[in-house]
Parts: structure tokens; sequence; C-alpha cells
């Protein structure tokens, strides 16, 4: 079995704005996660060694930003921090000799004849971060000071000086941290060796620093997104630790917000490493890119607190569960991986917040948050249910679990529910009152609806159609009258065909009731889905039309070139960046529906799948970029060659993973 490994030398640590470029991330299975870059310091205000989620997996909070180190050789003195701040550059990442992320990421540094290595790893399913530390010293006596940076605020906020608000108080080996404006947390620090320095008696000057706090960071990433950019971290002590002649040493720091255990850092670090190897035994792939992408998923995989089952992030580092994103993420998330019972969790826990028809928009921990508003998220419901069962054949379950939601489903769209969303006469589903966005091109400005889709969009009414097939297979096998299923999806595929063709482009229309011929990606999904309305030659023009003009490398493009509205890039502020999320943006997600419908017209020929390996294949090289081992939310319209967005997205990794295992391999012999 191949080992999950990825190295970088010393030509990414030249330059600042490159090697922050790549990033890592580790997470917990609460929501908490851990991040950086691969030069150390922090490029975006959600880096930080331990990021909690009071409520998980919702109510992300930093807590711990990192550690930074100061290493005293004989007489000479070495500065490891890398970090930007408004005045000069702090540049310790030239004393990296490598970084490496095998799961877990470590630092090698490398400073005259003194070797330290520094790896960072989550205890799985707690609150809980180390730090562990292994150095071989040289010739001469050393000392290397560790400098904590502590926080306290939502992980999306910039927080200053004078709003940390955090109380510290020592006892022998913890610190024990209280935050003013949440009594009830507790934020504790471990030391395995060495000594504290109170950095708060250190003295100052107007011209030297103030040692309680690092102030001024400042993020390049942020500030290109319209934001300030500037945050400040809280170092009321830093750790000094002595190594004599050419001794080599290991010790370890932890930081939780649970009671500390006498668990060991390293011991942690073994059993998180164990625990990947399980997930890729499990998954049992040989290839290279599943087994890197089988890792990747678990990130995603998370506790929910309000049903005590397993959810799906949507995506990291700032995005919950989501329903749509769930259902398209869950086949490659949890199916391709081979997780079953988590696959089971998931659609339950969403079934039991079914209102109205309609499975929630946005997870949230208060019943009433919740948001509803998605005309696709309850079709794509049926989708998950459906392929669950190809991979499970779990159908007791489904009967006493989600078989009533599934009819209560259908019936709210056939007589009309939320937001105006109802089957029409011709047995089409229609959506859309002018209030709010209903599809994933979801983007709005105030009033101003970017990507106006309310009518019959392309994709609903093709996962619509693929819901009354999937219904009529549940009632012959539960032994219930499927007439009305039967009958019902004869009329939509008879309409559909009638309705969406667009003749004059040999494609789809993408919405139906809006006077335009935009030529968008949603097409793709009437042809990849596993029920099917238009003729085999019909399937063959969309997949050639959407290659054609809507391929690029890293995804589709959510808009043709060749329309007056597309826009090349996402980039700016955020006004700038939703004005442009779905006008020409190549997002990652609707590859994996390419790949299987590009298969499929092709009858899965050798020369076919030889084509969809090439574009699965082409994710290795992203895998080394931006997010080490994750995939991207989007890139630009233009010229796809870096991810934007969330750096690492659940249907990003779920699509390409799917296809991959379902249309390549198994057919590649």
């Amino acid at each position: 079995m191949k080992k999950v490994n990825y190295e970088f030398g010393a030509q990414y640590f030249r330059d600042m704005e490159y090697g922050n470029d790549r990033e890592w991330l580790i997470s917990n299975g609460l929501g908490g996660y851990s991040c950086s870059t691969i030069l150390g310091g922090g490029n975006r205000v959600h880096h930080g060694y331990l990021v909690v989620a009071l409520e998980p997996p919702s109510e992300r909070i930093l807590v711990f930003t990192r550690t930074q180190e100061q290493i005293q050789i004989g007489s000479n003195s070495y500065d490891l921090t890398s970090q930007s701040y408004i005045t000069n550059p702090k540049t310790g990442h030239n004393y990296l000799k490598k970084f490496i992320f095998d799961g877990v990421p470590t630092y090698v540094y490398q400073i005259e004849d003194v070797e330290i290595k520094k790896t960072i790893c989550m205890e799985y399913e707690h609150n809980t971060v180390v730090v562990c530390y292994e150095i071989k010293n040289g010739i001469d006596k050393a000392s290397i000071n560790v400098i904590p940076l502590f926080n306290y605020k939502k992980d999306e906020w910039f927080n200053h000086t004078s709003t940390i608000g955090l109380d510290v108080h020592l006892y022998d080996d913890i610190l024990k941290l209280e935050p003013k404006h949440n009594q009830n947390l507790k934020i504790q620090f471990y030391k395995s060796e060495g000594e504290y320095v109170d950095r708060r008696l250190m003295p100052t000057l107007m011209t030297s620093p103030n040692y309680v706090y690092e102030d001024n960071h400042y993020y390049k990433y942020e500030r290109d997104n319209g934001k300030s950019g500037l945050d400040s971290h809280f170092t009321p002590y830093e750790i000094r630790i002595n190594l004599e002649p050419n001794e080599t040493k290991k010790f370890y720091f932890k930081c939780t917000i649970e009671e500390l255990n006498s668990k060991d850092g390293f011991d942690i670090i073994e059993e998180f490493k164990n625990r990947q190897e399980k997930l890729l035994d499990i998954a049992g792939y040989e290839e290279e890119l599943a087994q890197k992408l089988v890792l990747s998923a678990d990130n995603f995989i998370s506790q929910r607190k309000s049903t005590n089952l397993k959810t799906i992030l949507a995506g990291f580092p700032w995005f919950g569960d989501w329903g749509r994103d769930t259902m398209i993420a869950f086949n490659g998330i949890t199916l391709a991986t081979k997780r079953y019972t988590e696959a089971r969790e998931i659609l339950e826990s969403f079934a039991m917040y079914v209102k109205n028809g309609l499975i929630p928009n946005l997870f949230s921990e208060h019943v009433g948050d919740l948001a509803y508003n998605t005309v696709d998220g309850s079709l794509w419901y049926f989708y998950a249910v459906d392929m669950y069962l190809n991979h499970t054949n779990d159908y007791s379950f489904v009967k006493e679990k989600l078989y009533h939601h599934l009819e209560n489903i259908i019936q709210a769209y056939k007589n009309g529910t939320d937001f105006a969303i109802r089957m029409d006469t011709d047995g089409l589903i229609i959506a859309g009152d002018g209030s709010c966005q209903l599809t994933w091109m979801d983007a709005m400005i105030g009033d101003w609806v970017v990507t106006p889709r309310n009518g019959k969009p392309v994709e609903v009414n093709a996962l619509w159609y693929n819901a009354l097939c999937v219904m009529e297979k549940l009632s012959l096998h539960f032994k219930k009258d499927s007439t009305e299923y039967i009958a019902l999806s004869d009329k939509v595929r008879k309409s559909f065909r009638e309705t969406f063709w667009n003749e004059k482009n040999h494609c789809l229309y993408d919405v139906v009731d809006s006077s335009n011929e935009e030529i968008r990606c949603n097409q793709i999904w009437a042809v990849s889905l596993p029920y099917n309305m238009m003729s085999p030659e019909q399937e063959k023009q969309i997949v050639q039309i959407v290659y054609k003009k809507l391929y690029n490398i890293y995804g589709l493009r959510t808009l043709s070139p060749n329309d007056q509205k597309f826009v090349k890039e996402y980039i700016g502020s955020h006004y700038d960046r939703d004005a442009s999320y779905h006008m020409g943006t190549t997002w990652v997600f609707p590859i994996g529906g390419f790949i299987t419908a590009y298969c499929k017209v092709n009858n899965y020929s050798k020369e076919a799948i030889l084509t969809a390996e090439e574009m699965c294949l082409i994710f290795l090289q992203h895998l080394n970029d931006g997010c080490i081992n994750g995939i991207a939310e989007l890139f630009d319209g233009d010229i796809a060659n870096k991810g934007k967005g969330c750096f690492n997205q659940a249907w990003s990794v779920g699509e390409v993973l799917r296809a991959y295992t379902e249309d390549v391999l198994p057919h590649k012999n």
C-alpha cells in the first residue's frame, strides 16, 4: 500500500508569498481544525493550531494560534518565526530544510548543526492539539525558547490587543486561560519539558516590543480580498528548554478546552496516523489519487451535537454543513470510502429536519434558525438514498427511517410548498418568488440577484425525474402502489424533452420561463444522473457542447466564455467576488457529473476511460498546491491555475473521488 506523503524543499521557501500559497489542514471530527502554511506563519485569519467548535460542528473559535521558536546556539541567536507584519517580516522559514505532510504536518529546521522537527496533530474527536518537538543538538550548548500564541475569537474575525480578553494563571506545568467573554470556557496549556518565563516581566521601552502581545500580523490573503488583514495574539509566557552538546531531546505541548489527560503527545500522533491507515484499509484502494482523496474526505465528516449523528461539512475553513452540499458530496465522501455507518447517520440526521418537504439548506444548532431556501437539496437527497442502497442494499433502514419522508417530499413538491416551489401542469417543477435564491447559483448582493434562475431550472427537473424513478423503485421493493410515480415520471420525461431542448445550440436551456439562452454547466446532470430523459444522440451533443464551452481542466465554467456577461476572474472585494461567483467562475464539483456523462455517452470505451482517467489524475498536481491534499472550491473562469474560495471543499473532493472510483477504476481493465 502506498503512503500518503507530500514533501516540500527549500525551493518552496525562497519567497514568502509563494510559500504561503501552500497550506495544510487537519480536523478533529467535531467541526474543529488546525491549519497553517508550509512556512509556519499566518496568512489568513483562519490559521491556527486549535480552532474548536463549541457547538459541534458550529461556533468555531480560535484559542491557540501556534508556537514560535527562538534558538540560542553558543553566542548566536536565531528566530524561526515566519510572519508578515505591517513593518518588516520575520523570515525564519529560511531555516526550513523541508516541510512534510504525511497526514500530519512536520516542519524540519536546520540551524548550524542543530536539527529541529516540529509536528502538529489533533486528537480525534477531542478539542485538543499537540505540538511535538524532536531536537538533535550539535556540539555546542543551546537553548530554545518556544512562544505559544493564544487568542479567543470567532475564526473569521480579526482581533486587536485591546479585545483579546484572556486572563492567565500558571499552575506548575499548566497554563490556564479564561476568556472574559466566555467564563464557561477554560483553555489549558501543558508543557512536558522546560520552564515558563513570564513575558509580562520583560522590560519594555518605547523602541522595544510589548512582549505580552504579537500584534499587527499582516495577512496578505485577507488584504487581497478587501479586508484589513491585521490581527493580534496573546503571548503571556514562553517556555525555555536547555540542550546539552550532542543531546537529542523530545518534548511536547498540549492545548485543550477539555480536562487535561496524561496521554503523551507523540502517542496522539501515532493514534492519529493509525486511524488514517485504518481508513485506507477500509476503502481498499491501491491507486495514489484514491488513497489521497480518502484521507482528504475524512476531514469533512463531523459529529453534529443537535442530532448526535454524523454530518458533512461543506468546506474549510469557513463553511458548516449545508443540505445541498452534503447530498452532492455524500457519494464520494462516505460511499466511495466505504464508510457506510457514517453514511446512514448523515441520511438520518437530515431526515430529522425535513419541513414542508424541504431539507435544510443551512444546518443550525437552533431549529428556529434553520434555512430551507433550496429547491434542489431535497431532490439530491433522493439521489443520495439511491446511491446508498446501491452500495449497501440496506432497504430495512430506508423503509424504517427515510421512506415516509421521501413520500412527503414528493407530495410537497406536487402540491406546492415554501418559496413558490411547486409542480406545474406539465409535471415539471417551477420555483422562486423573488425573495431569495433557491439553486446552488445563489449569490445575492443586497436586492441584486446576480444569477436569476426563477422558473424551471434544468438540473432541478432532472433531479425531480430521478426522484420519481427512485420512488417507483422503492415502492415496488416495499410492495406499495407505484402507479402514481410511473405515470408522473412518464409525463415529466415527455415535458422535459419538449421544453428544455435547445435545437439552435444542441444542448439544454438552463432555465425555462426566462428569456435567455445562457450555456451553463447545470445541464450536465441531465446526462450524468442514473435515470435519463433525453435520447442518446441528444445526450452526446450535450456533452460535446459542455466539453467545448465549459470544460476548464479543474472543473466546469458556470457560463460560456462567449457570453457577454462572462467574468474571467474571481478576485477582489466581497462584492466583486459575489458578482463573479457563478458568472463564468470554474467550479470543481460539476467535473464529477461531466466525467460520468462523458464516459456514459461514449459507452465506457477504452479511449473514453483513458480520457476520464487523465481528467481525474490532473488533480494530483492540485493536491500539491493550495491546501495540501485538498481540492479547492473553485478557480477563475479564464485560466484555471490557482484554487480560490474555500481551500478544501467537500463536494470538490467527493465528486472527483466518486467519478474516479465509479467511472474510471472499474472500467480500466
